[in-house]
């Protein structure tokens, strides 16, 4: 079992530029970053585990990342794949996935939102 998350660059650079500007540490970030692939999983594009290791990024402990929400997330991202996971397939491969591709998301409503206030607002109603 793999219990490391290694991040792109893009997201290491992001995460940093979010948690400077509103306070959020990266871990929770990411929960939000992977909340939002999910809820947009339902619109066909499948989504590939990715099995490439980063070397610039972020490295951080799966319990860090998920802590005690980790069966919750196994459970959204196994419903989201439409079948039965294995502990590899989950963490890192389709989580991380979630991941890069949420986190391009979070960015975005930040960016649209314009400050911390109206970003967590934009977070919560959605």
């Amino acid at each position: 079992m793999n219990f490391t998350l290694k991040t792109s660059k893009y997201t290491k650079e992001t995460l940093l530029q979010l948690q400077a500007s509103t306070g959020i540490t990266p871990n929770i970030l990411i929960r939000y970053a992977v909340a939002l692939s999910l809820r947009n999983s339902d619109q066909g594009a499948e989504i590939i585990p990715i099995t490439k290791d980063f070397s610039d990024g972020l490295v951080l402990n799966r319990s860090t990342v998920t802590g005690e929400y980790d069966y919750v997330f196994r459970a959204l991202i196994t419903q989201a794949a439409g079948r039965e996971l294995s502990d590899e397939e989950y963490f890192p491969g389709l989580f991380n996935a979630h991941l890069e591709r949420g986190i391009r998301t979070l960015a975005g409503e930040y960016k649209s939102a314009g400050n911390y206030e109206k970003f967590i607002r934009a977070l919560l109603l959605e």
